[in-house]
């Protein structure tokens, strides 16, 4: 038989139960066991947790937490097999969808590429305020880094990984499914897990969509007009809170590979061994040539 099983829902905003961004199905297979499978309904990879109680006639036995990351459309995810000569498993679960890896331990030390051309010089400026990020209040604890800029220039990737969001001067829809509160910016999902959003920038040219991989050091937009200071955020979600973690960057230059210091001047470098450290050898060959 195949059919629904009993499940509540605990989802990380409320309106994730109106826009349905995930739906998981458990289904009896012909011996008895259960597979579980997901539907990603959006563009753009998402995260999903799923926490068992009440387990009768069978175990759960995929690693805790268990937090699946749900490309776009159709998933797989586990079977929970029959105990033998027992009844059919029985069971209920919540689950939790997350836009960022709440489980991932974060790789401090990566070198990012400043996110502006090669060969300019760039000073870097403080960031005093986070405000309509996480909507109308601040996080208590925050990190960003703020460069000074011009408008139209260039902003590139300072790390590969696959666009999630493209704000325009304008948002559409309900507040509560964007991945901030910010107006021109792009949103990138980095490999581990964790998001990284530029500020101050517009995509032009609409090179881009949402779910496209982007590489370090890949062009990604411009500064957009009147701006005069790009905002690098990183951060992620928490597996049981709902407070943001975020990631004070290691970026290259000139000199060294570190924290960047407020009110100083930094050279621009995008060597090919660090825009080459999460390509494929065919990648590489293609866009490093």
């Amino acid at each position: 038989m195949n059919r629904y099983l009993y499940v509540s829902f605990l989802l990380l905003i409320p309106v994730f139960i109106k826009a349905q961004l995930a739906e998981v199905q458990a289904n009896y297979n012909s011996v008895g066991d259960v597979d579980f499978i997901a539907y990603n309904n959006t563009p753009a990879p998402i995260f999903l947790n799923i926490d068992f109680a009440d387990l009768e006639n069978t175990t759960f036995n995929e690693p805790l937490p268990y937090i699946k990351m749900l490309e776009p459309g159709f998933n797989t995810l586990f079977t929970l097999f029959r105990e033998p000569d027992a009844d059919v498993p029985r069971f209920n679960y919540q689950i939790k969808i997350f836009k960022s890896n709440p489980w991932t331990m974060a790789t401090l030390e990566f070198p990012y590429l400043i996110p502006m051309a090669p060969g300019e010089e760039v000073s870097v400026a403080e960031v005093k305020s986070l405000a309509g990020f996480a909507g109308a209040g601040e996080p208590e604890s925050w990190n960003a880094t703020g460069f000074a800029v011009r408008p139209g220039q260039h902003v590139f990737a300072a790390r590969t990984g696959t666009v999630v969001e493209i704000a325009g001067q304008k948002r559409s829809g309900d507040p509560q499914s964007w991945y901030h509160g910010w107006n021109n910016s792009i949103t990138v999902l980095q490999p581990e897990g964790t998001l990284i959003c530029y500020l101050n920038v517009t995509d032009s040219n609409k090179k881009l969509k949402v779910g496209e991989k982007v590489f370090a050091g890949q062009q990604i937009g411009t500064v957009t007009p009147a701006a005069n200071q790009l905002i690098v955020v990183i951060f992620q979600h928490s597996l049981n809170s709902p407070d943001l973690r975020f990631i004070i960057p290691q970026f290259v230059s000139e000199k060294q590979t570190g924290v960047l210091l407020s009110t100083q001047k930094y050279k621009v470098i995008h060597p090919d061994e660090i825009r080459g450290l999460e390509m494929s050898n065919r990648e590489k060959r293609k866009i490093l040539r």
